[in-house]
């Protein structure tokens, strides 16, 4: 028996990753206790994703377990110890708003859970990967040093400077304003690397951009595109909050992103990070995003512009995926913004 241990199940990156591995052969253990819409309000509830995973997905199990409690985890890493095959940690408090009105609960989600699950895989299942979905919240607002210029619809990057094609793993981590929610996730990016440095477990940390698919529960606080699909076809207004709406995010499918994951299981290292995102193939700025989901569903989008923007949030960032390419050459990318919109419209749920 071959055990996938999911947390943030429900999630969009986590049910990518119930389904993937599960038609791998794999049983599937899930953990999620649907805190996203404690954070979002319903508009962020997993619920629905919980009931199709149940109803389509035989071999899954599901505990409606907290990862800050390590007691509550242990008693699943003990019960099935050797049989887990492989550890994808997705659950997280992923907001930049919630983490800065309440610092406490987002570090002890982010920063105390990771730590919880990375020590029992260390005691309980030592030979199995360790997937950690970090962020490019990592680079703090680094990248809005970078030689920016505005154009009509977006902020551009100079066509000579070394980050055009995206930006890499050498971007420092140092000296800048990350959000609170940037900051622990700094501290779960850097614990996964000494795990794998220092204790010798196979563990990788996967910045992301902005990562959306058909089960995303899109909210106000996170969700960029899934959100605003959801405004457009419910007819409500989008708040577009600092830099005109010009500010430009790479967008990856979760199911590329899943991908990533079982190329790295195949050939596991330790103490791996590498920037994962839509690169220069998928991309777009707020308003280029606005526009072309007016365009598919012939609705216009009522719009409020802030002019203030939210601390530690990027102005341009597009990934550099070329390490991960040169180590594992198999994976191409499917999905570029404009498709993942098209998927979104197609399989919104009213």
């Amino acid at each position: 028996m071959s055990i996938a241990l999911i947390t943030g199940s429900n999630g969009l990156v986590g049910s990518e990753s119930v389904d993937f591995f599960s038609k791998k052969g794999f049983d599937i253990i899930g953990i999620d206790n649907n805190l996203r819409e404690f954070f979002f309000g319903k508009d962020g509830s997993t619920s629905w994703v919980k009931k199709k995973i149940k109803k389509e997905i035989k071999q899954y199990s599901h505990y409606n377990v907290d990862i800050r409690s390590y007691q509550s985890l242990e008693k699943i890493f003990k019960k099935y110890k050797k049989y887990i095959s492989i550890i994808i940690h997705c659950a997280a408090q992923p907001s930049h708003d919630y983490g800065k009105n309440f610092p406490i609960l987002d570090f002890n989600v982010n920063a105390t859970g990771t730590l919880n699950l990375l020590e029992l895989t260390k005691i309980y299942c030592p030979h199995a990967p360790f997937i950690f979905m970090s962020t490019n919240k990592v680079y703090g607002d680094n990248p809005n040093n970078l030689p920016l210029v505005e154009k009509k619809m977006r902020w551009e990057i100079k066509k000579n400077h070394k980050f055009f094609r995206g930006i890499n793993e050498t971007m420092s981590l140092d000296n800048c304003t990350h959000s609170f929610f940037g900051t622990s996730k700094v501290y779960s990016d850097l614990i996964v690397q000494e795990y794998g440095k220092n204790v010798g477990l196979k563990t990788v940390c996967f910045r992301a951009g902005c990562i959306t698919g058909p089960n995303h529960s899109g909210a106000k606080l996170h969700g960029f595109l899934s959100y605003l699909v959801k405004i457009a076809l419910k007819q409500r207004t989008y708040t577009i909050i600092g830099y005109k709406g010009k500010q430009v995010r790479d967008n990856i499918h979760s199911n590329d992103l899943v991908r990533c994951f079982w190329e790295f299981y195949k050939n596991p290292k330790k103490g791996e990070v590498y920037n994962i995102g839509g690169t220069r193939f998928s991309n777009c700025s707020i308003i280029e995003a606005l526009d072309y989901v007016e365009k598919k569903t012939k609705i216009k989008i009522k719009r409020i512009i802030r002019k203030e923007n939210r601390v530690g949030d990027h102005i341009w960032y597009v990934s550099n995926m070329k390490k991960f390419k040169k180590h594992y050459p198999k994976w191409r990318q499917k999905y570029n913004t404009r498709k993942i919109i098209d998927e979104l419209i197609r399989n919104f749920n009213y």
